[in-house]
């Protein structure tokens, strides 16, 4: 993606989300985001997405084998879970104090 400015999302590493679409579409169980690609509009989310991945032995990693990893899904398929409503919310940005604020629409609540 060759854009002039990088994109906002709304989601952070460290968030609890709720995968909507895919194959490990649960919408009333929160996971955590372990990393968010940017450029690629992806993140890696804690147990969705599972593949295995076939490693030859290095000095690092003297066995080999294969692994199973968590492999990046499009940013548009989860959204951020609201703990007080126990279910996904939108975002409403405001800034406090020169501070950028995140709170959910659902409940209100501010998300850290």
């Amino acid at each position: 993606m060759k854009t002039r400015f990088k994109p906002k999302f709304n989601i952070k590493k460290g968030d609890s989300v709720v995968v909507m679409t895919g194959e490990d579409k649960d919408l009333k169980k929160p996971r955590k985001v372990l990393q968010v690609l940017v450029e690629k509009e992806r993140v890696i989310v804690e147990g969705v997405n599972i593949v295995t991945k076939h490693t030859k032995p290095s000095a690092q990693n003297t066995k080999g084998g294969i692994l199973k990893i968590e492999a990046p899904i499009a940013i548009s398929n989860v959204m951020l879970w609201d703990a007080k409503s126990h279910a996904h919310s939108k975002i409403s940005k405001t800034r406090e104090n020169g501070k950028l604020i995140r709170t959910a629409k659902k409940s209100g609540e501010v998300i850290k």
